[in-house]
């Protein structure tokens, strides 16, 4: 993978990350998703924004995870 390709994929990864992370904190109504993890979307009593959530927070882990390991 060239320099460039690897650049890219960085700054894709990072607006998906940045885009969870909007999504998230508009669901949840507040940032505390961020220290409490995955326990805060379980808290979300109606079943359609909590399955938002869960696909929002899965974008997000996905995202930091290959983000570290491309370094």
């Amino acid at each position: 993978m060239s320099i460039a390709q690897i650049k890219n994929l960085q700054r894709r990864l990072g607006n998906l990350e940045q885009e969870a992370t909007q999504e998230l904190s508009r669901i949840c109504g507040h940032d505390l998703w961020q220290s409490l993890g995955f326990d805060a979307l379980d808290s979300i009593e109606d079943a359609d924004r909590r399955a938002r959530a869960n696909y929002y927070y899965g974008q997000f882990q996905t995202a930091r995870e290959l983000s570290d390991v491309i370094g």
